[in-house]
């Protein structure tokens, strides 16, 4: 399911790119090269068409090398001679068919199963009167060091199924697995589980009332198994999907903004840290703003653990991906699309009409700089965070 997953995930990059490769051809605009990753290169065919198809090094994204890419540009078939509305239409093309790819997989996630987690999402958009809940259940989020469940070999991210004393059985999900641990307080219990597929069961002795109530009073609470669910559910809608997908990708997005503004405010945080040297604030603000944003090993581990619970979820973060690129490369970031549109527009204003190539490659390529130095930064905090 990894695999299949990382395989997606590229094909997120390649629908981008296809995008800005097919307007362009459909615009008159001459493609050279069709590169999956960044460089430095790895592999490279030339095509009928006479554009190269490249595979690269760095798994960073991807990119369409159009002839004559400056602004400046003039000869026949280059992207400088495009009209500025074939050269809008070319720059917002992958955003256009992420934003497309995010509806069509929420779409068919509404009509079959979509994952409903309230840990990631809070107040998930749905239409109640056609929404019906399919499966409900709980994940072991986190296994409490030294506790009933860690004693007895429970994991992370093992699924919770039922909890019995051989006389009741409570099906977790259904019931919260606070409610269901407490009603049996103190007693041995046989708890059921599914691990990557494979049923399994634990005989567990749960602690006592007495136990958890002291630990409530102490740096250190307990629980009666010692497990932090991860509960979710999944629920089926059927005329309302296209609306359910329209709504949630809403949703999605302005929880999207208000994250990257809360890294942008963590990074301003940082900067201002480093400046007054100011030690505690600066850490505190590179905490704020890593933890909103992930990078390639951050979406490596998130596809490897939502692979474990089967497809709906893995095309659940497929789609969100998928919307987070489209938001990305709308936004005035010089180095991606939504940036050199905003560059473009802004030099419309000006006396000259036209980015010089000199200050086109000096404003692309320093925001390029900092992109790249920002993914670095971004990796090292992912792998401390996982590893």
């Amino acid at each position: 399911m990894l695999i299949l997953g990382i395989v997606l995930f590229l094909s997120l990059v390649i629908i981008h790119e296809l995008g800005h490769f097919w307007v362009a051809k459909r615009n008159g605009v001459k493609p050279e090269e069709f590169g999956v990753f960044f460089p430095p290169r790895l592999w490279k065919k030339r095509m009928k068409g006479g554009w190269d198809f490249s595979v690269n090094l760095l798994p960073l994204g991807g990119f369409v090398k159009l002839k004559g890419e400056h602004d400046s540009d003039t000869a026949k078939g280059s992207f400088g001679a495009a009209t500025d509305r074939a050269k809008a239409k070319i720059m917002l093309a992958g955003v256009a068919l992420n934003l497309v790819t995010a509806l069509g997989l929420f779409t068919v996630l509404a009509w079959t199963g979509m994952p409903n987690i309230p840990a990631l999402i809070n107040n998930q958009f749905t239409v109640k009167s056609d929404t019906k809940v399919i499966h409900r259940s709980a994940l072991a989020g986190l296994v409490e060091p030294g506790s009933p469940a860690a004693k007895a070999g429970l994991q992370r991210l093992d699924d919770l199924k039922t909890i019995s004393n051989g006389q009741k059985t409570v099906t977790i999900g259904d019931t919260p697995l606070s409610q269901a641990t407490k009603q049996f307080a103190g007693q041995t219990v046989t708890v059921r589980y599914n691990r990557q597929g494979d049923s399994k069961a634990a005989k567990i002795t749960l602690l006592s009332a007495a136990t958890v109530e002291a630990s409530r009073k102490t740096s250190e609470p307990k629980g009666y198994l010692g497990i932090v669910p991860f509960e979710y559910s999944l629920q089926r809608s059927t005329w309302s999907a296209p609306i359910v997908a329209v709504g949630l990708t809403v949703q999605m997005t302005k929880m999207t903004l208000a994250g990257l503004w809360n890294a942008v405010q963590g990074l301003g945080g940082i900067i201002a840290g480093a400046v007054t040297g100011n030690t505690a604030a600066r850490q505190n603000a590179q905490t704020e703003a890593s933890s909103q944003v992930s990078g390639p090993v951050g979406i490596f581990m998130v596809l490897k653990e939502m692979g474990t619970l089967g497809m709906p979820f893995l095309l659940f973060i497929i789609a969100i991906i998928s919307l987070t690129l489209a938001i990305m490369n709308v936004l005035p970031i010089p180095a991606l699309d939504g940036g050199r549109l905003y560059l473009m527009l802004a030099s419309r204003l000006t006396k000259a009409k036209r980015l010089t190539p000199d200050m086109e490659e000096k404003i692309v390529g320093a925001s390029f700089l900092l992109l790249l130095g920002l993914i670095v930064l971004i990796t090292i905090v992912d792998v401390r965070r996982f590893f």
